[in-house]
């Protein structure tokens, strides 16, 4: 089989919401999306050559979900975790940038076309769904 891919680091933040019961947000991908379509995951986003990690994280919250600074706290932003897959024959090399957040907002989220479900769902439940890889490890990671 011939894999074709990059020798660069593809810099991502995921966002982990957390609601006031221990609850975390996971969102299903729409088939619009270049990456693990159909999979579930955090908020997450490319992060831009003259961007700060966590502008990003704020942007992306803003964009995918509907919410303001002001409807989330930050809690925790854990250590980068660096890993290599391949996805319909092409090798990705990502940096992720994990963070926490709590809202008390949950009723605010509004989803847009990246995304065609979501739910609130505590850590614990995140085996039963197909997740995009590495995605219980960030979560078990920030949770600790």
């Amino acid at each position: 089989m011939f894999v074709k891919g990059s020798n660069f680091m593809t810099d991502v933040v995921s966002c982990i919401l957390m609601d006031e019961n221990g609850r975390i947000l996971i969102l299903k991908r729409s088939d619009k999306v270049r990456t693990y379509r159909g999979c579930w995951s955090s908020i997450a986003g490319y992060v831009e050559e003259d961007e700060e990690p966590l502008d990003t994280a704020f942007k992306e919250i803003r964009e995918e979900a509907g919410l303001l600074e002001g409807d989330i706290v930050l809690v925790r932003r854990g250590d980068p975790v660096e890993f290599s897959d391949v996805y319909e024959g092409e090798i990705y090399n990502w940096k992720i940038f994990p963070f926490l957040f709590k809202t008390e907002k949950k009723d605010k989220v509004q989803i847009d076309w990246e995304h065609t479900n979501y739910r609130w769902v505590y850590p614990s439940d995140i085996s039963g769904f197909d997740t995009v890889p590495h995605f219980d490890d960030v979560v078990s990671n920030l949770l600790i």
